[in-house]
């Protein structure tokens, strides 16, 4: 059975930091591509950032400089560090692996 578990997620202060973590089990994690993607209330989801099996990264437009994606195959687990945390961030995050598999999300908030 494959699965896709997110945590991490919370209600911050703007400029806070948060780690996500995506703990996946039942796949060959070290070869998949995965991203985070997220969901901010009423509008689409959209993918925040991506990491190859080789370790390469690309962010969206919104986020680089202040998120960090990141995964120790090791322990079959993926992550997002996210700094200067702004209010425009809140949003359900999810964690997909070959854009196939999906986590069920945490939920990010971010106060003014």
């Amino acid at each position: 059975q494959v699965q896709l578990v997110e945590s991490g997620g919370g209600l911050v202060q703007a400029g806070g930091s948060l780690r996500l973590s995506c703990v996946v089990s039942g796949i060959a994690f070290s070869t998949k591509i995965m991203r985070w993607h997220r969901q901010p209330p009423g509008k689409q989801r959209e993918m925040v950032a991506i990491i190859t099996s080789d370790g390469t990264t690309n962010y969206a437009d919104s986020v680089k400089g202040r998120f960090t994606i990141s995964r120790d195959n090791a322990k079959n687990t993926m992550y997002l560090q996210m700094n200067s945390l702004k209010p425009e961030d809140t949003a359900a995050y999810y964690c997909s692996a070959n854009n196939y598999y999906w986590g069920q999300g945490t939920q990010v908030t971010v106060s003014s």
